[in-house]
């Protein structure tokens, strides 16, 4: 059985699952993470729960079976069984590493107590954040181990292409592929990410464990640049 890691390693490479329609169930990378992963024709859903109930559950949505792994009626389903929430589905994207350093100027925050690094801690391991003149980078180890890459611009310096310049700096500083979710609707986000070189391939629906759960925290072992 392919793990979910190996899905999301051969994407990153532009190796799709094959556009047959169907959907591909994997357990869960750890205990935090599961969900719904969409692409071309194809579905993958990393769970823990009986895949034969998974499969049941989407023979009998409504829908084109291409869309039923994406369905609210299935994903209402899978949030009821697995007792986990969810925000949004979110556009997925990926970038490849560039060689030599940011361009950006960036300071490292040291102080794990920061509210930036709290917060991504609950969602990532290995977390590590920048400060900018106007805005914040986080990076950290998410869904299926993968490299993740957020960041935060300020309100008074919008419109000047901050964010663009963070997630170009962001791919300077990783040594492997980088992943980034950011929702449909935030059309500002994916101009951002899109200028900056990353691919959209796919679409992610992300069950988030329940609030008050223990988050694993690690300190960061990814290279430093």
């Amino acid at each position: 059985m392919r793990s979910l890691r190996d899905v999301l390693d051969a994407v990153a490479r532009g190796v799709f699952p094959p556009g047959d329609g169907r959907t591909t169930v994997v357990p869960q990378h750890r205990a935090r993470d599961a969900g719904v992963l969409a692409f071309t024709a194809h579905s993958v859903v990393f769970t823990d729960e009986d895949p034969r109930w998974v499969r049941e559950t989407l023979d009998a949505v409504d829908c084109d079976p291409l869309s039923a792994a994406m369905n609210p009626v299935f994903l209402a389903a899978l949030l009821a069984r697995t007792g986990r929430r969810a925000e949004t589905i979110d556009a997925l994207l990926v970038g490849s590493p560039l060689p030599g350093p940011p361009a950006l100027a960036l300071t490292e925050i040291e102080d794990a107590g920061h509210p930036r690094i709290a917060y991504a801690r609950r969602r990532r391991d290995e977390v590590r954040a920048w400060t900018a003149d106007g805005g914040v980078l986080v990076m950290g180890r998410g869904v299926g181990g993968r490299l993740e890459v957020s960041v935060e611009v300020d309100e008074g310096a919008r419109h000047r292409g901050l964010g663009r310049a963070l997630v170009t700096a962001a791919r300077h500083l990783a040594t492997e592929p980088l992943w980034a979710q950011t929702a449909p609707g935030n059309a500002r986000s994916m101009r951002a990410f899109q200028a900056a070189g990353y691919r959209v391939v796919g679409a992610e629906a992300l069950l988030l464990a329940p609030l008050g759960a223990p988050a694993q925290r690690k300190t960061p072992v990814w290279p430093r640049e």
